[in-house]
Order: structure tokens, then C-alpha cells, then sequence
């Protein structure tokens, strides 16, 4: 089957190449800000939406915030800052061999986990549990808070004033969030959508019942591919499994096999960083071969057709599916379920929730910025609050916290 660009241009390209494909968002076109600025000299809208995130103290934090491993575990293991590098490059590769915006799908991973607590997802499963009644805690919902309203640093306006393009992809970052007949989708079904995204739909609208832009599909799936990648990295790293354990995983077994006939007795480290590279390679490979075929078909003629296409246009392929969820059924039980996490994961969940107890009960507790005006709120307001005080914490903070609060801090160890 011929390439979705093939008949973009007759010029030869080489592999990395830039073009630009019809169904590529553009700024000329962006749909702009909720506060209208002057353009930039220099930069693009997409480049000073990159730009704002990195220099945000929310993209700061993220070098304190756990990815699997607590920092102090080791220097070696991923953090949320090391994630979400590895996540933009991929996301970058992938943007430029489908002919996408480059700088809109790198804006949106990097963004993509600003609204994450400390300890992983077992800090936003703890904060979650804290705000039943209040409106839950979803970390996509707390990313759209913290770039619309959390960051302070501009003289006109809250938070960082990105493009509606931005700010769709993030919050459609897993897909649509409402039906066709405006219910919420399954994963909101229980809890309705967040009230974060509602509230800023009323000023904006972000079109929850499309999927998002292709750049945000791309930065999607390159989440899941370095996920993939560096927790099998990590999981070996610290020794709760090896890799004769990862043959269980067919699609794992045919990469060593590869690596143990092109380079026998291979040792341990650089077996390991064979590994995880062809893990990364086969994945952007098949999601550039199975975005074209589906791209193809499709012939969108903008970015629009792509956001009304009913389903993903860029996508894993069947096969790859399948060894998705074969890499993720290992590494459930063997890694983020393993006994050595559970006993960290349970003294992180105690950490949040006395915090959340602690501050709920004595709002002075909390830094002065924070606790200034709490007297005033109602019960939900103050304890969102809270959750937003919480959710911004790096794991040190949150245990120097917890330290300064309490007679027992867990060492998370």
C-alpha cells in the first residue's frame, strides 16, 4: 500500500525529513487563545505554547515526582521529568513521519502529566479517595487546571494561556470525553466528567465529544510505547525480574532471540538496552505503517476531518495491540504490583491521605499563600484546595511535609 504522502510531493525524501500533510494542524489556522495576545516575533503559536510549559514551575516539579520508583530509590530510575522527555521524543519522530506539527504534538507531551501528585498513580489514587463527594481527583482534569488557572506568572491572565489546540489534546488526551448524544464516555460514566473540564467549557469550547487532533493521537500513544520501554528498563534495573522472565511475553522472546543470534553472550546492561530500543523501534514503526494505511483510507483534507473520523487515525496495529497488553499483563503483577513496590505504595497512600486530613482539619497548616483566605470557603472548595496543594507537591515536599506534621513519616523504602 502506497504512503499517505506519497503524493504530497515528487521530491525524493529521506527518512526524518520534514513535510507538512493536509490533515496537519497549523497555526494559521488555530482556533487561538481564551485571552487574545500579540503574536511573537520569533516563535510560532504551537513553539510559545512549548515554550510557557517548559518554563512553568509545574514542568519543574516533575523532576521530584515518582514515576514507579521514589527518587531517593536511585538516581538511574525514571522520574516524571525523565518520562515525559522520552515521551516527547517519541511523540516528536512520530509527528514527523506522519507529516504533523512537530512543536503541537511535543507541547502536548510535555504537558501531558503536569497535573500528576507525588508518588505516582498511588498518590492519585489516595487523593481520589480524599475527594469522593468533592468531585474526585483526575489528573487529566488537574493538568487543564494547573495550564488555565494555577500558574500565576503572567500580568494579563491565570495559567499559561495556551492555544484551543493545545488544551483539547490535553483534555482529550485518552480519546472523546462525551457521546455523540452528550453523555459522558465509559470512562466517565461513574464519576461524570470532572468538574475542572466542565467549568472551563463554559468559557471555551474544547469539543468533548471528538477525538482530538492527530498531534495529540501521536503524543498519546508515544506515552504508552516509552511507558512500555523504560518500565522494563527500571523493572530490571532494580531486580524484580530478569530477562530470561520477559520470554513469557512472546513478542519479547522474539526480540531476545534476535539479540542473543546477532550478538551472542551479550552481557546483562547492554542486552537490556537492545532490548528496550527494538521494544521502541518495532512500536513507532507499527504506529507509522498503521496510521498511514488508516490515513489513507480516510483521505482527510484538514485537521478537522481527522478530530470527525468516529475513531483514532493513529493507532497500534492488531498485532501490536496484542503485545501491548501482553507487555502490560507482565508487568502488572511482576513490576507495579511486585511486594517490594506494594509496601512503598501503601506508606505513599498513608503520606497523602494524613496530609489531606491534617490540612482539612487545620488549614493553617499549609503554606501561607495556600492557607490565606481558606476561612472563607465552603467544605468542596477548601478541600479542592487542598487537592490542588497536594497535587503540586514533589515526593521530598510532600514528606518534609508529612515530617513536619507528624511524629512518624514512612521512608518509603
Amino acid at each position: 500500500m502506497p504512503h499517505a504522502h506519497e503524493n504530497a510531493t515528487a521530491q525524493t525524501r529521506e527518512p526524518g525529513d520534514r513535510w507538512r500533510a493536509v490533515y496537519a494542524c497549523r497555526t494559521a489556522t488555530s482556533r487561538g487563545r481564551l485571552v487574545e495576545e500579540p503574536g511573537s516575533a520569533t516563535r510560532n503559536p504551537f513553539q510559545r505554547d512549548r515554550d510557557r510549559i517548559i518554563h512553568s514551575t509545574a514542568f519543574r516539579r516533575l523532576k521530584h515526582k515518582t514515576q514507579v520508583f521514589v527518587s531517593h530509590e536511585g538516581d538511574h530510575f525514571r522520574t516524571r521529568l525523565t518520562h515525559t522527555i522520552e515521551v516527547a521524543q517519541i511523540a516528536r519522530a512520530l509527528a514527523r513521519a506522519l507529516g504533523l506539527d512537530e512543536d503541537l504534538a511535543e507541547a502536548l507531551a510535555l504537558a501531558h502529566d503536569l497535573g500528576h501528585t507525588p508518588f505516582g498513580h498511588t498518590g492519585e489514587d489516595a487523593l481520589d479517595e480524599c475527594m469522593v463527594g468533592f468531585g474526585g481527583f483526575d489528573h487529566n482534569a488537574q493538568t487543564l487546571r494547573i495550564v488555565t488557572r494555577l500558574e500565576r506568572r503572567y500580568a494579563d491572565f491565570d495559567g499559561l494561556n495556551l492555544t484551543w489546540e493545545t488544551l483539547e489534546g490535553l483534555v482529550k488526551h485518552n480519546g472523546p470525553l462525551l457521546t455523540a448524544d452528550g453523555k459522558p464516555t465509559e470512562r466517565y460514566a461513574k464519576t461524570g466528567i470532572p468538574v475542572a473540564i466542565l467549568e472551563y467549557q463554559e468559557k471555551q469550547d474544547l469539543w468533548l465529544d471528538s477525538h482530538a487532533s492527530a498531534e495529540a493521537q501521536v503524543a498519546a500513544l508515544a506515552d504508552d510505547i516509552a511507558y512500555n520501554a523504560h518500565d522494563i528498563d527500571d523493572g530490571l534495573r532494580a531486580g524484580l525480574f530478569d530477562l530470561p522472565e520477559l520470554r513469557v511475553v512472546p513478542f519479547l522472546a522474539g526480540l531476545l532471540d534476535e539479540i542473543d543470534r546477532l550478538h551472542p553472550g551479550l552481557e546483562r546492561s547492554r542486552a537490556t538496552n537492545e532490548l528496550v530500543r527494538r521494544v521502541i523501534t518495532r512500536f513507532v514503526e507499527d504506529v507509522i505503517a498503521e496510521s498511514e494505511a488508516r490515513i489513507a483510507a480516510l483521505a482527510p483534507t484538514d485537521a478537522d476531518a481527522i478530530r470527525r473520523a468516529g475513531a483514532p487515525v493513529v493507532a497500534f496495529s492488531p498485532a501490536i495491540v496484542e503485545a501491548d497488553k501482553a507487555i502490560k499483563g507482565f508487568l502488572y503483577p511482576n513490576m507495579y504490583r511486585h511486594p517490594r513496590i506494594g509496601v512503598i505504595r501503601k506508606e505513599a497512600a498513608d503520606i497523602v491521605r494524613d496530609l489531606f486530613v491534617r490540612f482539612k482539619a487545620q488549614p493553617q497548616a499549609m503554606s501561607s499563600e495556600w492557607a490565606a483566605g481558606c476561612e472563607k470557603l465552603d467544605e468542596a472548595r477548601l478541600s479542592r484546595r487542598i487537592a490542588d496543594y497536594i497535587a503540586g507537591m514533589t515526593d521530598s515536599y510532600a514528606l518534609d511535609e508529612h515530617r513536619r506534621l507528624f511524629d512518624a513519616t514512612p521512608s518509603l523504602r
